[in-house]
């Protein structure tokens, strides 16, 4: 049986992989070295230098390539360096259609950095595809989506913004951090490009800063490879086996964070102290139906304004939580709050942050996989 049939279980530990051909090694070693002999100049064994190319790296993109169902992956420092090298790809008066309720750090790279060298970035709301539209021309050169977004749980119609965008030379690049590839498939549904901080939930154990990203188009891939070893923002050996590592129980977390999410987000919707909660798997969630169709399940993370939407009362709530820990990131086994207005989103002015949802007593959980009832018990001492 051909491992690119695999069974997306199977794919997590198999997908990409074969036992080490020095020693049969069943995990990849992890090669902590930055060069390699060779025996005349260019006479290598496939490796020269580590910026370039590492056997742990490769065996990590491997990985990669195979559980999003793509043909290349590439491995960066972070996810912010995986969206560097992405947004590399352009040229001073190219524009770029993103969604408007991003990842805080994604929006900083856009505007702090890129739009400077003349790139040109519109924010739009994609519960539809009408906004995208709206600001497509001929310089259009990307749309970049996340789904579900980050914090507002939104969700967006992968392959719609794919059909809307076919044949026009732009690429769609989908931020699959969130969901992962075992509740959604981007390239699947028409995108170009799969990105990931694949220091959430594809390391999982909150150990590790890893960037992804995974293409099938080769000539794209080959204009990526050649920006990751020129700008050179490369995972080491040891990062790159730690997340090969989380990838081998993606589909048993990724299970687990699920049915806690749940039981967490069906908790605070029935609170009395809790105004509103963000959570794809509800029925009146806008777009619960298109999550329904691209998405296996609804994911474990949350977010949630508690009465009144007092910045006070949030602040207060995510100081007395004890199991929950205070903390930025996400997607890892343990489980994890944040604010995202003072913490992952600080770098979104306060203006833009509220038009997309972004109050100051937003509460973002990252629903780990410990027992679901001492998640509730915490959230109920600490709500009060």
């Amino acid at each position: 049986m051909a491992a690119k049939n695999y069974k997306f279980n199977t794919k997590t530990i198999h997908g990409g992989q074969q036992p080490d051909e020095a020693y049969g090694a069943v995990m990849p070693p992890i090669y902590q070295t930055s060069t390699y002999a060779q025996t005349t100049p260019g006479g290598h064994k496939g490796y020269e230098y580590s910026r370039s190319a590492n056997p742990t790296r490769t065996a990590l993109e491997n990985a990669l390539a195979s559980i999003e169902d793509g043909e290349f992956g590439l491995a960066f420092g972070s996810g912010l360096a995986a969206i560097d090298a992405v947004i590399k790809l352009l040229e001073p008066g190219d524009e770029v259609i993103s969604t408007n309720d991003l990842y805080g750090g994604s929006y900083r790279i856009f505007k702090k950095i890129f739009e400077k060298f003349g790139i040109v970035f519109h924010f739009v709301g994609m519960q539809g595809t009408d906004a995208i539209r709206d600001k497509m021309n001929s310089n259009t050169k990307l749309v970049w989506v996340e789904t579900p977004t980050n914090p507002m749980m939104n969700i967006i119609d992968i392959k719609a913004v794919a059909e809307l965008i076919k044949n026009k030379k732009i690429l769609l690049a989908v931020d699959n951090t969130f969901a992962t590839p075992y509740l959604q498939m981007p390239l699947q549904l028409g995108a170009d490009i799969v990105m990931h901080s694949a220091t959430k939930y594809l390391g999982g154990h909150s150990d590790t800063v890893v960037g992804a990203l995974v293409v099938r188009d080769k000539v794209l891939a080959d204009k990526l490879y050649f920006i990751q070893n020129a700008s050179g923002a490369v995972c080491g050996p040891m990062d790159s086996f730690l997340v090969l590592r989380g990838i081998k129980t993606l589909h048993v977390r990724m299970q687990r964070h699920c049915e806690n999410g749940r039981a967490v987000a069906e908790y605070l919707k029935n609170n009395s102290k809790v105004e509103k909660v963000f959570w794809p798997g509800f029925n009146d969630h806008p777009n619960h139906s298109i999550a329904k169709e691209q998405m296996k399940d609804f994911g474990g993370m949350i977010s949630f304004v508690p009465k009144g939407s007092n910045y006070e009362d949030a602040i207060k709530i995510v100081e007395r939580l004890k199991v929950f820990t205070l903390a930025e990131s996400l997607g890892g086994v343990e489980s994890l709050a944040g604010h995202p207005a003072s913490m992952t989103h600080a770098s979104i002015p306060k203006i833009e942050r509220e038009k997309s949802g972004v109050v100051d007593a937003l509460i973002r959980l990252s629903v780990g996989i410990e027992d679901s009832e001492d998640l509730i018990a915490d959230l109920e001492q600490a709500i009060g």
